[in-house]
Parts: structure tokens; C-alpha cells; sequence
């Protein structure tokens, strides 16, 4: 079972770009980010837990 991510330290931004929402997330302490792009119609929840989910990826993926 994977170990939970620590959302505390996290920093997540929202930009309406046209017709889309760009949400990226930012991890404070090592500055490693992850960039969605999703509907806005979706809920802001929604995408920031997908933002993050990705930042968790690629965190790991650099093994940080």
C-alpha cells in the first residue's frame, strides 16, 4: 500500500486560460511542479486533487 502524500506543503494555483483551467501544483520545499489542464465546469476540488496526484507522481518518479 503506498504511503499518503503530504498535502501540507503544497501550494496550488488556478489560471483561466481561454476555454480551459490550468491548475498547477507546487511542492514548498523542493520547488518540483505539476501542471493539469482541465474544464472549468469541473469542481476545483476535483482538479486540485488531480494536480497533486500528478505532483505525487512526478515526485516519486525523481525520487523525491
Amino acid at each position: 500500500m503506498p504511503k499518503p502524500f503530504d498535502t501540507s506543503g503544497v501550494i496550488v494555483e488556478f489560471i483561466s486560460v481561454g476555454r480551459h483551467l490550468r491548475v498547477t501544483a507546487i511542492d514548498e520545499y523542493t520547488g518540483i511542479e505539476a501542471t493539469i489542464v482541465g474544464d472549468p465546469a469541473m469542481s476545483t476540488e476535483y482538479l486540485k486533487r488531480q494536480a497533486v496526484k500528478k505532483l505525487q507522481y512526478v515526485m516519486e518518479k525523481k525520487g523525491k
